[in-house]
């Protein structure tokens, strides 16, 4: 019985604007080691949601050569790699937005964005660039869930574009307490200790 509860609270706190921090369990998988993914889309069918905590060795400019904008792009993630995402707090400047939570938004008008971009009217902790996403099918995030690959967190942030991206998943752990703490501080390359 107690199984049964527990794999429904699971359920309950799977859904979009969450976070899915990456369990220590998982620190050889080169995907996800240390990851920490907003979820902008859960659905009984699928799950999408974008590495946070990843940055890239691109900026904006390198990928859209119009755009003198050195804004950092992250790795969202290892599917469709060649796409450009993006996750805001702009709705008003960048229509046709989705929003996820928390005043944070998903997508919108390209068009739009690159106005915006252009004449300065956002600035890097506005928004986030992704190359790529991650995304799961029907019941996988669960599964892996399940099986102690991750762990789901409210988005209690003001800003998730202010989150230090070398602290961000050790502050979760700290934040997260127990046996986390110990893993806290646990060197990026767990084959080194």
């Amino acid at each position: 019985m107690l199984f049964f509860v527990h794999l429904h609270m699971a359920h309950l706190e799977i859904k979009k604007g969450n976070l899915l921090i990456s369990e220590p369990s998982i620190l050889n998988d080169s995907s996800f080691n240390r990851a920490i993914i907003l979820l902008t889309e859960y659905t009984k069918n699928n799950a999408v949601g974008f590495i946070l905590n990843r940055p890239s060795s691109f900026l904006l400019s390198d990928l859209i050569t119009d755009l003198n904008c050195d804004f950092p792009v992250y790795e969202g993630g290892p599917v469709e790699q060649e796409n450009l995402y993006f996750v805001h707090r702009v709705p008003e400047l960048i229509p046709n937005s989705i929003e996820i939570s928390n005043g944070v938004f998903w997508g919108g008008n390209f068009e739009s964005l690159k106005i915006a971009l252009y004449t300065k009217q956002i600035t890097n902790t506005d928004i986030r660039f992704f190359l790529g996403y991650s995304g799961w099918g029907k019941n996988q995030l669960i599964e892996e869930i399940e099986s102690n690959s991750w762990f789901v967190t409210k988005n209690n942030s003001k800003n998730i574009f202010l989150e230090d991206d070398s602290t961000f998943w050790r502050n979760k752990m700290v934040e997260k307490g127990g046996n986390y703490k110990l893993w806290a501080n646990a060197p990026k390359d767990a084959t080194l200790n």
